[in-house]
């Protein structure tokens, strides 16, 4: 265990609301970021992101790979869920991370669901949050990713996460969607259709084929840019419904998938009652996140790259806390991935362990580079 497991866990666990550590340690960031582009510079700022660089980061030219034409140092991401609003941007690879996905934004700015809302699973090593999309709207957004680009810190492809507006009916989820793609186009790596969280009502019907096809059609035919768009799927579909989503992934050339969001499930859980509600967790609304959704994550990246036939990059996510996690999923296909209840747990060393521990296994196996390893187990 190292120094953040032993002694900075257990007392932040014990003692602090997860929301409210939440806020405070984005508030820290957001500072950091935004001082690396003022006139005259922050220096003590810029000083504090030298030395997250140095012990945060792990480079090797090994774990380097270019998709959609974008260039990811390595293939750790941070989740969206994290930085709702973009407001730290490429600071996020000052801390060891590959790229970083922002949002889930909407349209609309909004609060998201009353708290308490965010709840740890300690011995489930998982996460359980209802947030609601609480985020500061697509304007908000695009006027924060302004200020958090800077050539001081280490360039990162940023995603954009869209999702709808609760406020949005959805009949008119398409113009919701296509609205916050229109204003944040230019701003954004890469883009991401959320139709899969479960805490924004009626919002997983959005994956019905039909319902699917018109938001992804529209945001292609608008998208000048050519920027990649994916779709996050849950985890809880059959297969069937996984399938019918590839082949307007496929029809509509689209960049590809992100397996996967949160799940609804509740089996196999050691825990069985929140404290600070009182109520059974059967009872409790919202997603799980963490080790409970590595192995179900894993499954749909093989299923997506068996029926693709390797055709169709994936970002995975769920579950994430090692090099052998990381590796798992690799191997069953997903070129990048993406980490945020692992990363809480493990601590901020995460990334370093993770990319460190997957050059072992690159060596191991005899491979020269990340992209080598995608995919391996199908050919094994």
């Amino acid at each position: 265990m190292n120094l953040y497991q032993q002694i900075f866990r257990p007392i932040l666990f014990a003692t602090a609301d997860p929301e409210w550590i939440h806020g405070r340690f984005m508030a820290s960031l957001r500072y950091i970021s935004r001082q690396q582009s003022v006139v005259p510079p922050n220096f003590v700022a810029r000083a504090i992101a030298s030395q997250l660089q140095t012990r945060f980061c792990f480079r090797d030219e090994r774990l380097q790979q270019t998709l959609w034409g974008l260039t990811f140092p390595n293939p750790l991401g941070l989740a969206a869920g994290f930085d709702k609003n973009g407001e730290v941007g490429e600071l996020w690879g000052s801390l060891g991370f590959g790229f970083a996905e922002l949002g889930t934004v909407t349209w609309h700015s909004q609060p998201g669901n009353p708290p308490p809302r965010l709840f740890r699973l300690i011995e489930d090593q998982a996460a359980l949050n209802r947030m609601g999309f609480n985020n500061c709207g697509a304007n908000g957004m695009a006027q924060n990713l302004t200020q958090v680009r800077s050539p001081q810190l280490p360039q990162i492809p940023i995603g954009v996460n869209l999702g709808k507006s609760k406020v949005t009916a959805l009949e008119e989820a398409t113009g919701d969607y296509r609205d916050s793609f229109e204003v944040l186009q230019g701003l954004g790596d890469y883009f991401v259709v959320n139709v899969s969280s479960p805490n924004t009502p009626g919002l997983r019907s959005l994956q019905a084929p039909e319902r699917l096809e018109q938001i992804l059609k529209t945001l292609m035919d608008m998208n000048a840019d050519a920027k990649p768009i994916l779709v996050k799927i849950a985890p809880d579909l059959e297969t069937g419904e996984i399938r019918a989503i590839l082949d307007q992934v496929l029809s509509l050339r689209l960049g590809g998938v992100i397996a996967t969001n949160t799940t609804i499930s509740r089996s196999g859980l050691k825990t069985q009652r929140l404290a600070k509600t009182g109520k059974s967790l059967q009872e409790e609304a919202g997603g799980i996140s963490g080790a409970p959704l590595k192995a179900r994550s894993t499954e749909v990246i093989r299923e997506i790259w068996h029926y693709t036939e390797g055709k169709l990059p994936i970002i995975g996510t769920g579950g994430v806390a090692s090099a052998e996690d990381a590796w798992e999923k690799i191997t069953a296909g997903a070129s990048l991935l993406e980490v945020y209840t692992g990363w809480i747990y493990e601590g901020p060393g995460l990334p370093k362990q993770v990319l460190s521990g997957l050059v072992e296994k690159l060596e191991d196996k005899g491979l020269s580079r990340i992209q080598d390893a995608v995919g391996l187990a199908h050919r094994a």
